[in-house]
């Protein structure tokens, strides 16, 4: 199975990555990229089992769901391959429109890290969240020992809100969880 897909719809994050809706029309593709980063992945809260192409289309047609709803934008990452897209991590917003507020949160395939696409992803997720989605705040949340996350979150502008002590439940223990968050104007300040 493969994990470069075709895709009627992208956000280009520069000449060679993009974002591509998270929907059943990737499902094939999603599914190889699950798969291939599952021993990571299991690590985290959702990921607990192993995925199957039926749990992974359902899944799927649940975020286009919410998607359509207005609830979540669940986009792909993916950078060019030849055929079409290769799909190397995901980056989702869950919004809650009665508060103008989202929460944003990504993974990436280990071999893609350090190229600066987590940035670029959630730049743009961010754009769109205080642009035409017309959010007032949006925050992300890790742990207190993922130094990457946190660094995303810093050159990103976000601001240290606090800790949860134990906040994060994973499949087989807690951790503490460092909240970040960002306002549309610090976001439209930084943009100027």
């Amino acid at each position: 199975m493969s994990t470069v897909t075709t895709a009627f719809f992208t956000c280009p994050l520069d000449d060679d990555a993009a974002l591509i809706p998270r929907t059943v029309a990737i499902a094939d593709a999603y599914q190889a990229l699950l798969e291939l980063n599952y021993e990571h992945l299991a690590r985290f809260p959702g990921f607990e089992r192993r995925p199957t192409p039926e749990a992974t289309r359902a899944a799927l047609e649940q975020r286009g769901q919410a998607w359509l709803r207005g609830s979540e934008l669940p986009m792909a990452i993916a950078v060019t391959a030849e055929g079409g897209w290769r799909l190397v991590g995901a980056v989702n917003l869950l919004i809650d429109g009665s508060t103008r507020s989202g929460e944003v949160g990504y993974w990436l395939d280990a071999d893609h890290q350090g190229r600066g696409l987590v940035t670029r992803a959630v730049t743009a997720v961010l754009d769109h969240a205080f642009g035409p989605l017309g959010l007032h705040r949006v925050v992300l949340e890790t742990t207190t020992t993922n130094a990457r996350s946190q660094g995303v979150a810093r050159r990103l502008g976000f601001t240290q809100e606090g800790v949860l002590r134990e906040g994060a439940a994973h499949p087989d223990t807690r951790h503490d969880a460092v909240i970040f968050g960002l306002l549309a104007r610090e976001w439209h300040k930084a943009a100027v």
